[in-house]
This record gives structure tokens, sequence and C-alpha cells, in this order.
């Protein structure tokens, strides 16, 4: 067999859609090693500077130690973005440049040594046969493809285009075929994921994919990443909380807190209507909440962000991720004339990360002499007497670790599998536990 290395970097929507292409080569061997790979693929990332950085890093990389005969294809966002400038500037570099429109066709692309950029934007569906990585219980489920809102700071819908949902009973059938295979925990995730079906018009999209999934037997674990402020309600975030699958996680993204930075952000609700909606989700018996904020958008003040922090600080979400502001051409702060001062923005990350680090530590130690139930993915990187397990109602890779070094049952632990951990200690952010 042919051997195939492929890098996916970015989101987990990229991932699905490497996912995709890994189907489509299913002739080929994947290996971890690039310098004995027939075929290179980078499914790159364009969404902002660091990204575009570690793709094109990656590309050079991969180039300067493959073996001559291989083939390396450029994909993705970032190669969709810049297609022209790129198709010129890495000719030596990249055999196949192709961008977000064309994963299912991969096999073609590579059979006949050929670029292409399809004037689409690829959405998986239930037809696609995708090779599930990482896991061997848990997948991601990409609901839409681009984003009909116009923030400030983002590109994405200049290159992944407006908002195209799946059907419901494509979605079904997709995890009605994973369930078969033995997943049984689901992200669902797209750009907006509470637009879903926004785009025909429908606006309770998430409540109805909720109920379908809800009737799939042998689903046992589910949760939906990135909410929008402006189109998620009330009524969703019961809806969610009411579930007997699906876990009451809120990933929701502010990017910030003052007024005056929302409207330049083109967030679509103002302060007091966000902490309204952030509170009635902390409401909730067991909410989880993440979130993400930017610091240093154009025209951002210091009282501004002074009170993104005593925001931070009061609230106390349960995991967050801080951006640096990004200039990024083609979107509207791109021109705006107030830019902040890269030391300034570099500074403020750092504040805000002192807090985030503080409230996580805060959160982790909450979790000391609790019981709730985690999945054991396998041995840990650490030792080798540690096993590495993830609360089920976290969302993989991202929420934490759990290391197990005890085991009270007389069965050995199976990875892939639901037990009951208690919590002993925390390790540095590691929470320790013991097997019940």
């Amino acid at each position: 067999m042919k051997k195939l290395h492929l890098v996916s970097l970015g989101c987990t929507k990229n991932l699905i859609d490497s996912e995709v292409m890994l189907g489509k080569l299913k002739d080929y061997e994947i290996v971890d090693d690039s310098t004995i790979a027939d075929l290179i693929i980078i499914n790159t990332c364009g969404f902002i500077q660091s990204a575009k950085e570690e793709s094109l890093n990656t590309i050079f990389e991969l180039d300067s130690t493959r073996k001559e005969s291989s083939i390396l294809v450029m994909a993705g966002c970032l190669s969709e973005r810049y297609k022209d400038e790129l198709q010129e500037g890495l000719k030596n570099e990249v055999d196949i440049f192709t961008g977000v429109g064309d994963y299912d066709i991969i096999d073609k692309l590579v059979q006949d040594k050929q670029s292409q950029f399809s004037n689409k934007v690829f959405l998986a569906d239930d037809k696609n046969d995708r090779v599930v990585t990482g896991s061997s219980y848990h997948a991601y489920i990409k609901l839409s493809e681009g984003c009909n809102q116009s923030c400030s700071f983002c590109a994405i819908p200049s290159f992944k285009g407006k908002l195209n949902s799946r059907s419901l009973e494509s979605i079904e059938a997709e995890v009605k075929t994973l369930v078969s295979k033995g997943y049984f925990d689901f992200s669902f995730v797209s750009q907006d994921s509470s637009s879903y079906l926004r785009d025909f018009n429908i606006k309770d999209g998430l409540e109805q994919l909720i109920d379908r999934v809800e009737n799939i037997e042998g689903v046992k674990s589910a949760r939906i990443l990135y909410l929008y402020p402006s189109t998620t309600t009330f009524k969703l975030i019961d809806k969610i909380s009411d579930s007997k699958l699906f876990h009451t996680y809120y990933d929701i993204p502010l990017q910030h807190i003052n007024k005056d930075i929302l409207k330049k952000m083109k967030r679509g609700k103002g302060t007091e209507q966000l902490i309204e909606l952030m509170d009635y989700m902390r409401s909730k018996p067991n909410s989880f909440v993440r979130t993400t904020f930017i610091v240093g958008h154009p025209g951002e003040d210091t009282n501004q962000f002074n009170q993104l922090c005593e925001y931070l600080k009061d609230y106390r979400f349960d995991r967050v991720n801080i951006f640096s502001y990004s200039d990024e051409d083609g979107t509207s702060a791109y021109d705006f004339e107030d830019k902040i001062d890269e030391d300034i923005i570099e500074h403020r990350a750092e504040v805000l990360g002192n807090i985030v680090e503080d409230i996580t530590n805060q959160k982790l130690q909450e979790y000391i002499g609790k019981e709730f139930e985690v999945v054991v993915d396998g041995q840990s990187s650490e030792h080798e007497l540690l096993l590495s397990a993830r609360k089920l109602s976290w969302a993989p890779d991202i929420d934490g670790e759990i290391y197990i070094n005890d085991n009270e049952q007389e069965e050995p632990i199976k990875f892939g599998k639901i037990y009951t951990a208690h919590i002993t200690e925390v390790s540095g952010i590691k929470l320790i536990a013991t097997i019940k």
C-alpha cells in the first residue's frame, strides 16, 4: 500500500473535512512519519495570523524532509483564502492546491495530480465515509458551513460563504451509522451552531436536533459547540438543560463585554442582554460554561479592558480561551484607524490569561471529593502507571484531562468505557481520580 501522512490544522470543523479525505483515500496506509509517505496532505487554517504562520511553517517543514517522489497537497482555509498568491509563492513546495470545496474528490485530484478550487464550500454529510480519528467512542458532527454574521474581526464568511445547514435527516443518518460502529459520544459543531437551519427560516433548529438525537438508540452523551449570542435563546438554554442526553454545556464565544466594543465588533447584543443571557445559563443545575474573549480590538481603551477583567472575575467561567486581536485583511476592523499597539495587546492578553488561570485552578479544586462519569482514553503521556481520562460532559482535548491512579473495581479498566471516578486531588492543571 502507498503511504499517507495527513496534518489537520485549526478547528474541529477542519478535522471533520480531513476525516472525509481519509475516507476517500482508504487505499493508502496512514503513517505518522512524513518522510516515508507517498502522499502528504496539510489541511490548513487561515483564521488569524498565528494560524496562518503555523500552516505555512508546517508546509515548509514537511516539504524539506519528504522523499523526492512524494506528492504534497495544500488544502483548506488558508489555501482558499489566498489561492492566487500561494499558488505562485509555493509552486516549488506544493504539488496540488485545493481549498474548501473539493474534500470529497481529493482522490481524483491526487490521481490526476491536479489543483482545483470549486466555486462552492464542501459540507460533510451522511454520504461521506469518514475515517474518524483520535477516538474509538467520540465523533464530531458538522451541522453547517458558512456564517451569516458580520463580526468586524472575522474573515471566515469571505471564504466560507453564507450559512448552509445540513438537513436533520442527514445528521440523524450519520449519527446512526457512527453508533453502529461503536461511537456513543458526539459533539455537534459549526461556525454558528445556534443559527442551525435559520437559512431555511427555521428558528428552533437546535431544539429539533436535540429531539432527533435523543431518539437514537445507542447515543449516551452529546454537547453543542459554538453558540452565537444573538441567536441563542432562553428557550434553547432550557432545552439543553432539560435534555437527559445533552450535557448542560454552553460554549458561547462572547469576545467582549463592554457595550461600545461589542458594537464595534458587530456582535448583535449589548452588555445588559449578554449578562442576562449568561446569568440564565449559569442558573441551570450543573451548568458548564465556556467562552472566548478577544483583547486589543481597535478602540479598546483601558477602562473597557478593565470592565472585561472584572466581568471575568465575577462570572467565573468554567473554561476561557483568550485571543489577541489579529488584524485580518478583508474584515471591517482592518480599516479601523484606532488600532492598539502590539505591546499593549500582549500585556492585556497576559493579564487576562492570569485571571483565567486563577479561576480555572479554583474550579479544579472544587472537584476534589466529588464523583462523576468519566471515559478512560488510554495511558497518559505523563507516566506509564497513570491512565488518561475525561469527564464525560467535557469536550475532548479542550476542557481538561484527568489522571486515573487507582482502580477499586475487580476488573481491569477498559479504554473507551464509561466509569464513575472519585476525585482525590489536583496536580498542576490535572485532576487525580480513583475509579470506583
